[in-house]
């Protein structure tokens, strides 16, 4: 992430189709302000007009786990049918943190690992090595996570004494592959997960952006039911405002001793506990503008980016276009990519191994920026894939961007 802002910085005049940002288009800083005043005239009304605990609950350190973890349950039975206790719920400082807390509870010794799809969302990465939790790669395909890979990934861990102790998984449109995971495969892994005795790390920023023709698939939060073999992982900053800062966490699950028996303490009271020595709390004034979003849209982030969604589905079907466009079925150099339903990202897949020079000299000599696809393996092989990120841009702009890649493939194809 460092490596593409650097990059970005170093090149101001490329168009960027590298950071996943949400669109500017529609930011607004008299929205800060609006939903400020909605959440204190909440919170005047809960408090029975006591105005010393409305400038005390916005202004002072607030409670670790978060002031608005009731209206983030609200908003997950409203939006996708998550129905749990408020104080599961842990209030963080974006969901990066949200990982890092989860990661750093789990891991007790050098024999817990972490499976993951490669490839894989690089703040997931980055997290497991932050809390010193190896990662197993577990192959992914156009479908999602390979639960027969997953398999034999639980199973050769287990044999050389390592103890699995979740699988990260994005099940609608990943970063970066764009995959969807299928919903007779959702009920499968979850099924997996009670076989092996492993926890699913579900993190969703993007489950919001689908085809507005298509209904969306159940999370697998919604799913896991009283087996609580999931932790969901979520993020204001595609649906809310992203310079809030604001993820949570809902961990439901009780801990367990080393004996197996739990204990009665809820996974989340952990999380709080480790929090409360890592941030204190996540800033309330930051809470408070996504609060009063949440109560401005009855609770639902679905009506509140009912605009968003469709310009970002729009966006999609403009890249993919613009593909087709540029590299006719048949026709040289051969490029091919996916077509997710939803989320910010297209992977393409072109004839020449992908590295950061590559990326360095499209930046200066074609003025377009995308990110190398082995970013995401973490192994820093180059690979003919790049990832293209279309959520910041107008259509215009990705026109642009388009035609400028098109010239730097040809370019290197010789052609």
């Amino acid at each position: 992430m460092n490596f593409l802002n650097e990059i970005s910085h170093r090149f101001p005049e490329a168009l960027s189709m590298a950071a996943g940002r949400p669109y500017e288009g529609f930011f607004d800083t008299e929205d800060v302000h609006r939903h400020l005043r909605v959440f204190e005239d909440h919170l005047r009304s809960e408090y029975g007009g006591d105005e010393a605990r409305v400038r005390r609950t916005m202004l002072q350190y607030g409670r670790t786990k978060g002031i608005i973890h009731d209206l983030v349950a609200k908003n997950l039975a409203v939006d996708e049918d998550i129905h749990v206790d408020p104080e599961s719920v842990v209030v963080t400082v974006g969901c990066q943190e949200a990982l890092f807390l989860t990661l750093r509870a789990l891991r007790r010794s050098d024999k817990d690992v972490l499976l993951a799809p490669m490839p894989c969302y690089v703040g997931a990465t980055g997290a497991a090595e932050l809390t010193d939790m190896r990662v197993l790669p577990v192959r992914e395909n156009p479908d999602g996570i390979d639960l027969d890979d997953l398999v034999r990934v639980v199973e050769e861990a287990r044999a050389a004494g390592l103890r699995p102790r979740a699988c990260y998984v994005v099940a609608d449109f990943a970063n970066p592959s764009g995959a969807t995971l299928g919903a007779v495969a959702r009920e499968a892994l979850i099924r997996l997960a009670e076989e092996h005795d492993f926890l699913i790390l579900e993190d969703n920023p993007y489950g919001l952006f689908h085809a507005p023709d298509s209904a969306p698939l159940p999370t697998l939060k919604s799913l896991d039911g009283d087996r609580r073999r999931v932790v969901y992982l979520g993020s204001f900053a595609k649906t809310g405002l992203p310079g809030a800062r604001v993820g949570y966490v809902v961990a439901d699950q009780r801990v367990r001793r080393d004996d197996g028996r739990e204990d009665g303490v809820l996974l989340a009271d952990e999380l709080a506990k480790i929090k409360s020595m890592l941030t204190v709390n996540t800033s309330p004034v930051a809470q408070a503008v996504i609060g009063g979003k949440l109560v401005a849209n009855g609770y639902s982030l679905r009506a509140a980016n009912a605009r968003e969604a469709e310009l970002y589905q729009g966006n999609l079907r403009h890249v993919l276009d613009e593909l087709a466009r540029n590299f006719p079925e048949g026709t040289q150099p051969r490029v091919t990519w996916n077509t997710p339903a939803g989320g910010f990202f297209v992977v393409l897949t072109v004839p020449f191994p992908v590295d950061d020079a590559l990326l360095e000299h499209s930046g200066r000599h074609h003025k377009v920026l995308w990110t190398p696809m082995h970013h995401f393996y973490g192994d820093g092989n180059p690979r003919p894939q790049i990832r293209l990120s279309f959520s910041y841009l107008s259509p215009e702009e990705i026109t642009v961007g388009i035609d400028r890649l098109a010239l730097f493939i040809r370019e290197q194809c010789d052609l």
